[in-house]
């Protein structure tokens, strides 16, 4: 499944650590935002990373899973915009 994970991260080394752990499972497509197709196994490691690593008291974390129907709805504009196939393997 699809999952775009947001977050908003108040502390520069967090927000580092953050970001490392989400480019581990997926591909960033803004700043804070990632593109992650995973597994729910895989999807639930990537979560409790995250939340071992956040601040709950100043930090935020949102996961919106994306069922194939809403995936082949999305819409995109913008130059720097690549849509990626994730029924492709993905090579970095």
């Amino acid at each position: 499944m699809l999952y775009i994970i947001a977050y908003d991260i108040t502390a520069p080394r967090r927000l580092r650590r953050i970001a490392t752990i989400c480019e581990d499972y997926g591909v960033r497509v803004q700043k804070s935002l990632f593109e992650c197709n995973l597994s729910k196994e895989r999807f639930s490691r990537l979560w409790k990373e995250l939340l071992n690593t956040y601040n709950e008291n100043e930090d935020s974390i949102v996961a919106y899973p994306l069922c194939k129907a809403c995936q082949d709805d999305m819409e995109t504009a913008g130059s720097n915009i690549e849509r990626l196939d994730f029924d492709e393997p993905l090579i970095f």
